[in-house]
């Protein structure tokens, strides 16, 4: 019997990606896509917490491996990045790439002679909202002398996510920034529409963003969610398993 790979769900991105794997409030991002998946396709998580777009270049030709017989075929890529990409330049962090090179590098990542031969569906998901108000706390904790991200700055990294998967053809958006935002604004009955946006600074309220993003950065169970939902309707699934249902296999069962 010939070998018959599982085609991949696989999701490329830093530590929001690499921590979809755990628990959270009795909720797992990856396990509910890979139930969601079940029998039909894999999901292969290669969420690399810390890096950003340069770092992901750089290791991506040793995470990818060209099309061939005993290589799994990827069915769809999910890419989130940008998170530390929006680091600012101070002299405790070194994170941070600039905007336009963030452009340049995901369009690579994107365009990657490797990905491309696989021939998926690129699913392009924005960084999620920042709350710069609890982030700075941490921050703080951590030995930083000033904040290392800013809320108005990561939303911009976003906005570029936005404008990358509108200019290659065929990817396709995940707005989480969008959605993370609305859901906050949905649990914050007080919210002010003229006002800062929540985990803004300036206005000082963090609203729902503090269940949804505890450390200001990471998401909660509750936040994975919503990327679940949003995720979901895009990933379109083969009608037979991989391998035949037990009955086929033991014919002669009611």
């Amino acid at each position: 019997m010939d070998w018959k790979p599982y085609q991949q769900v696989v999701l490329f991105g830093d530590s929001l990606f690499q921590g979809s794997s755990d628990v959270q409030d009795g909720f797992s991002f990856q396990g509910a896509l890979q139930h969601f998946c079940m029998r039909r396709l894999d999901v292969v998580n290669r969420g690399l917490s810390g890096y950003n777009t340069k770092n992901a270049l750089q290791v991506l030709p040793q995470i990818f491996l060209p099309p061939s017989r005993t290589t799994p075929p990827i069915k769809y890529l999910l890419v989130l990045f940008g998170a530390n990409d929006a680091c600012l330049p101070i002299p405790t962090s070194s994170q941070g790439v600039p905007i336009d090179q963030y452009k340049e590098n995901l369009i690579k990542i994107l365009t990657h002679d490797v990905i491309k031969a696989h021939k998926p569906q690129i699913l392009l998901v924005t960084p999620p909202p920042l709350d710069e108000i609890k982030s700075y706390e941490v921050d703080l904790e951590i030995g930083h002398k000033e904040p290392c991200r800013k809320a108005a700055i990561s939303a911009q990294y976003s906005e570029v996510a936005r404008q990358v998967a509108t200019e290659v053809p065929g990817v396709v958006l995940v707005d989480l920034q969008k959605a993370i935002m609305e859901k906050a604004i949905s649990l914050t009955p007080d919210y002010d529409p003229s006002g800062p946006p929540l985990g803004y600074a300036e206005g000082g309220k963090r609203g729902a963003l503090k269940q949804l993003l505890p450390d200001g950065l990471h998401m909660s169970g509750e936040a994975y969610k919503v990327f679940f939902d949003i995720v979901k309707p895009h990933i379109k699934m083969p009608e037979e398993f991989v391998h035949p249902d037990w009955r086929i296999m033991n014919p002669g069962n009611i």
